[in-house]
């Protein structure tokens, strides 16, 4: 059954334009897009989405700007069920956009924008709202916000999940102290840590605090390490259109089966299921499932 505790996930708000294409072209050219669509992304509003589709209580803690693109990025989570309560608007900063270009295969070129100068400061933040939280999830484009949260999730014994992507490489190891489920990328877990096996890397993360370590593998699945053992899940076989936001998914139903306080490998089953899922869609959200949808492809499909 679904937790009845909420959850926080404190990150990247963005909004993403999408657009599918045959093939990326030899040389630069015009290329006609098969599809477009307007969506919102970002890590932790992707992952606080899916655990929104999945029937989780969950809220958002991001900052935006008071831009039309901020406008949508809180419209859309609105629509998703996610408390946007604490998402900040802030007046003169602009808010995140990318650009996706996703070819026949599911690859992707992203160009990505985020306003340098948004405000970084966490004393408007809800710390007292941490107790009581079923976990926190929290992802590496907002480092202070991440470390205020994770802070007070310690103190109150609160599960920690933290989304460990490129672009925080000198900032992590302060930030693992403090949590619980480390889930890297591959490409962040091969930056960060030293070491030939992926293993060995994971082994690494877990000398730096945190009770789990893991990473995602795209089409080779879910490699994790603890204390007492380690494991693998395999990725579930699907047909793929896009794996835009297909880590984020990842995170955000790992995070809410942790809360109902499921053991690892259904955490990672369940998991890879969704992100599964959500590459059979175009953009970062439309794949994620329902409580039912999954519960019935877990139920009819078997995995690599």
């Amino acid at each position: 059954m679904p937790t009845a505790k909420r959850l926080i996930c404190v990150g990247h708000a963005a909004l993403d334009r999408i657009y599918r294409i045959e093939a990326f072209p030899p040389e630069p050219t015009k290329v006609r897009a098969l599809e477009h669509v307007e969506s919102g992304g970002g890590m932790s509003a992707n992952a606080a989405v899916a655990i929104a589709r999945l029937g989780g209580r969950v809220e958002l803690w991001s900052r935006i700007g008071e831009d039309g693109a901020g406008v949508a990025i809180r419209a859309g989570l609105k629509a998703e069920r996610v408390d946007v309560r604490y998402v900040q608007a802030f007046e003169g900063a602009r808010s995140s956009t990318s650009a996706i270009i996703v070819d026949g295969r599911g690859d992707r070129l992203i160009v990505g924008q985020r306003d340098a100068g948004m405000p970084s400061g966490t004393s408007w933040l809800p710390l007292e709202r941490v107790k009581g939280a079923g976990a926190v999830l929290g992802d590496v484009r907002w480092l202070e916000g991440v470390r205020a949260v994770f802070g007070s999730a310690r103190k109150e014994g609160i599960a920690t999940i933290l989304d460990a992507d490129l672009g925080a490489r000198e900032a992590l190891a302060g930030i693992l102290g403090s949590t619980d489920y480390a889930i890297f990328s591959a490409p962040a877990l091969r930056e960060f840590a030293p070491g030939g096996a992926d293993s060995d890397r994971l082994g690494y993360v877990l000398s730096l605090g945190p009770r789990h370590a893991g990473v995602t593998l795209g089409r080779d699945g879910y490699l994790w390490r603890e204390q007492n053992g380690m494991g693998q899940v395999p990725a579930f076989s699907v047909s793929v259109t896009d794996t835009t936001g297909a880590g984020d998914a990842f995170h955000g139903a790992f995070a809410l089966m942790a809360a109902e306080g499921r053991q690892t490998a259904d955490c990672a089953r369940i998991a890879a299921a969704v992100a599964a899922l959500k590459c059979t869609r175009l953009g970062s959200r439309a794949g994620l499932p329902t409580r039912p949808e999954l519960d019935a492809y877990l139920a009819g499909m078997k995995t690599d």
